[in-house]
């Protein structure tokens, strides 16, 4: 064993004993510094130099990793650098004063518009299937938070003119407008099984339903359509999706979603391009 891999063994004990790592972080940080390691073939000398790390970025981009790999490498070897100061073994880590590669945000994963369809028709007409109905159509036609639709009172919608008030982030009240479909699902829902207490969606004592409950329902769901991956917030993604694709304007959606700067909002615009690309590139006949 090299006297590198002496130190990279003693640094995972400390990642392990100390820090409370945990074996997947453990494993990460070790493939990562290893393959650094390797690219210096073991030479203490060359891995302590900030040419050879600079080097070994451009290699890893030409291997065709992403940002967020290399952004993650890059921080194996910044976070093995601090510890070889720590013990004592060099002076300087390297990589402070390297740029880490941008990450674009991850795009949401949001549901086809035949998806949705599939997943509010899947409640029964029992009393917990509509209302569990009704929860998927005011989330999907609202595009509210889970913490706004606990907090719904029955006063906050008015099923004649069509519409919720909720109060979302910094307690500032929006007005959005529900669709013919979840009117409909709610006034069969007030009437058939007409909540007790004052919010829309109680809970069996009369109080307002907890956040984790909502989620449980939608994962419920979720496992009937084999797709593990939807949540209250997948919903929220979609509805503004879907707006986008439709046609409506940025300032719109970001009002409906209750968004403070555009700039959160236009993550939707780059989902949209992402799928007119891939439209293109699957039908276009010179590709």
């Amino acid at each position: 064993m090299s006297k590198l891999e002496k130190i990279l063994d003693s640094y995972l004990s400390y990642l392990a004993a100390e820090k409370g790592s945990s074996t997947n972080t453990i494993e990460s940080y070790n493939r990562d510094i290893m393959s650094y390691l390797t690219f210096v073939n073991g030479d203490w000398k060359e891995f302590e130099k900030k040419d050879n790390i600079q080097r070994f970025i451009v290699y890893l981009r030409k291997r065709g990793l992403k940002a967020r790999s290399i952004a993650r490498y890059m921080s194996s070897l910044k976070s093995f650098f601090n510890y070889l100061i720590e013990e004592g073994y060099v002076t300087e880590n390297p990589l402070c004063e390297m740029e880490r590669p941008k990450i674009a945000p991850p795009y949401p994963k949001v549901l086809s518009e035949d998806e949705v369809e599939s997943l509010i028709v899947l409640p029964d007409d029992s009393k917990i299937g509509l209302r569990d109905r009704a929860i998927l159509e005011v989330l999907y036609a609202t595009g509210i938070r889970v913490s706004e639709l606990i907090n719904l009172k029955k006063t906050d919608v008015n099923l004649e003119t069509g519409y919720v008030i909720t109060m979302g982030k910094r307690s500032k009240e929006r007005i959005i407008p529900l669709n013919r479909h979840s009117i409909e699902v709610l006034k069969e829902y007030m009437n058939k099984v007409n909540p007790r207490g004052k919010y829309l969606f109680p809970n069996k004592k009369g109080e307002k339903i907890s956040r984790q409950a909502v989620w449980k329902i939608i994962k419920r769901y979720a496992r009937m359509m084999n797709k593990e991956n939807i949540s209250p917030h997948t919903i929220r993604h979609t509805f503004a999706t879907h707006l986008i694709q439709g046609g409506a304007d940025l300032r719109s959606v970001q009002t409906l979603l209750g968004h403070q700067d555009i700039s959160t909002t236009q993550i939707y615009t780059h989902i949209d391009r992402k799928r007119l690309k891939e439209i293109h590139r699957r039908y276009h006949p010179r590709q």
